[in-house]
């Protein structure tokens, strides 16, 4: 018999015990790696001093390695990942309860800029950095995340917003960085 449907279209449907079987939990190594510099730019948005940085660098990452297990699918791996940081620096923030304002490195500087240029990006950086810092938690949080490129979507889903409190706090953060850094930003 020869028909015109996709093959794909004939394979039998999954089972309910088939599509509710874990995903494999991911390799930390390779989780580490692809989403690395995510979770780096997320603990220098919640600390400016290196070695503090450090340190809650590697307690995020050994909460990826714990939290991975638990990773069913719901989320995709990076919102995933987001939560997880955002959660484990929370919890750094309120062991440390102290604000600093010491200056990023950014490790990814445009060899071609001359100096000068370079110096004014480094500036830049640094106040917005400093600036962002500086907003209130909530406001914080979906500013680091949309500056990481997520979607109001998967900034919700990260920390378990709506969509709409995410507009909201994206444009009360907008407003407090424009008053702040002017025509900066």
């Amino acid at each position: 018999m020869k028909t015109d449907m996709p093959a794909a279209a004939l394979a039998p449907s999954p089972t309910r015990a088939e599509s509710a079987m874990p995903l494999a939990t991911p390799d930390i190594e390779a989780v580490l790696r692809e989403h690395g510099p995510m979770l780096a730019r997320i603990a220098g948005s919640y600390e400016s001093e290196a070695a503090r940085r450090d340190d809650l660098l590697q307690e995020i990452s050994l909460a990826v390695w714990k939290a991975l297990a638990s990773w069913r699918g719901d989320a995709s791996l990076r919102t995933f990942l987001a939560r997880v940081a955002h959660n484990r620096a929370i919890d750094h923030l309120a062991r440390e309860q102290r604000a600093r304002g010491d200056e990023l490195h950014d490790e990814h500087a445009d060899p071609d800029a001359n100096p000068f240029q370079h110096a004014q990006a480094h500036q830049r950086r640094k106040d917005l950095l400093a600036a962002v810092r500086a907003l209130p938690l909530g406001q914080r949080q979906v500013v680091v995340l949309a500056l990481e490129g997520f979607s109001q979507r998967e900034i919700g889903d990260t920390l378990k917003l709506e969509e709409n409190t995410v507009t909201q706090r994206l444009s009360r953060a907008r407003r407090q960085l424009n008053e702040w850094l002017g025509d900066a930003t």
